[in-house]
């Protein structure tokens, strides 16, 4: 069975974060997503008029997961059970799109182009630190919150831990970010 071939949208939007990650979102340009890709421009301008629309659809999917593990999240009757299952799905997303998660942390041209894309629904940057903490939480634990997402985001994102394997990677940001909002450390099957 031979493997089908991605689509030329799909192959554009890995060209262009591919190319985010080397140059920026703001040093990147349509022409260079063109050449990269081996099509003309007027091909990239079939696809997306601009290059914020392609930055906002590199985001898209991740973005749509994390509302979808937030929705089912608050389908939960407990609030640990709630919180089991954000952290559990935020690490396995992290942890299956560094690199994207890696432009996103460093980069504020996608961070822009996630917020314009986010425009008039309700944000899942405000919903998820909101998901970790109980509704009477104290300062201390909405900042420990944020610590932990902000902290897992940038930890899974590292260049300096693009090496770690998939498995070791999630476990270890699933234990911190467990450790930081208060959650028992899930035990290893045996």
């Amino acid at each position: 069975m031979t493997a089908t071939k991605p689509d030329t949208r799909t192959r554009l939007l890995e060209t262009a974060l591919g190319l985010f990650t080397v140059h920026g979102v703001e040093g990147t340009s349509l022409q260079m997503i063109a050449d990269a890709l081996g099509v003309t421009k007027a091909a990239v301008y079939y696809h997306f008029r601009t290059k914020d629309e392609i930055t906002e659809a590199v985001a898209e999917p991740a973005l749509r997961e994390l509302s979808a593990i937030l929705d089912r999240a608050a389908t939960l009757r407990r609030h640990g059970a709630q919180v089991d299952y954000v952290i559990d799905g935020l690490v396995d997303l992290i942890v299956r799109n560094r690199v994207l998660v890696a432009v996103f942390c460093s980069d504020p041209g996608i961070a822009r182009a996630v917020e314009r894309s986010l425009h008039g629904e309700e944000n899942v940057m405000t919903r998820l630190p909101a998901m970790l903490v109980p509704p009477d939480a104290d300062d201390g634990a909405v900042v420990a919150a944020h610590v932990a997402l902000a902290g897992v985001a940038l930890a899974g994102g590292s260049p300096a831990l693009m090496a770690m394997d998939d498995d070791s990677l999630g476990k270890h940001l699933g234990d911190a970010v467990r450790r930081l909002v208060g959650r028992p450390r899930r035990r290893e099957a045996s």
